[in-house]
């Protein structure tokens, strides 16, 4: 045995494999995200133009109610009917109050069917409401 109190200690240099799986996680997450806001937003619903629409980044967490032509609500690829979705509403505000939500109706939607689901989104308790438009052509094809 040796009591001589003289430690010998191995030179910790840097450690690559644990970098790479965080490296690795963090990639998996922002790629599951990205195409998880697109099939949000690939319902094929054309959104009514305006002159002075942005395209803003999405806010963390932000739900998108998606409705169609015929007033058919979809939230998340789910279609749901109004009692379905006052429900998922009330329990959103009930954990995360301010909670934004993006309404995207189709040009082609009655009025209606806006007014009906915003009328829900009041009900619920739901104040931060904005609603999606696209640029309208001119202003595209503008640099």
């Amino acid at each position: 045995m040796n009591f001589s109190g003289k430690l010998k200690t191995a030179s910790v240099g840097f450690q690559i494999a644990p970098m790479l799986d965080v490296v690795l996680v963090l990639l998996m997450f922002f790629v599951t995200t990205q195409i998880y806001a697109q099939w949000e937003a690939e319902i094929g619903i054309n959104l009514p133009t305006a002159k002075t629409a942005e395209e803003k980044p999405r806010s963390p967490g932000e739900i998108i109610l998606n409705v169609s032509r015929e007033g058919v609500v979809m939230v998340s690829g789910q279609q749901l009917d109004d009692d379905r979705l006052g429900v998922v509403l009330k329990r959103l505000v009930t954990v995360y109050p301010g909670q934004p939500v993006l309404i995207r109706a189709d040009r082609k939607t009655a009025y209606e069917h806006v007014v009906r689901v915003l009328d829900i989104c009041r009900r619920c308790d739901v104040w931060n409401v904005s609603f999606a438009t696209a640029l309208s052509e001119p202003e595209l094809a503008a640099p």
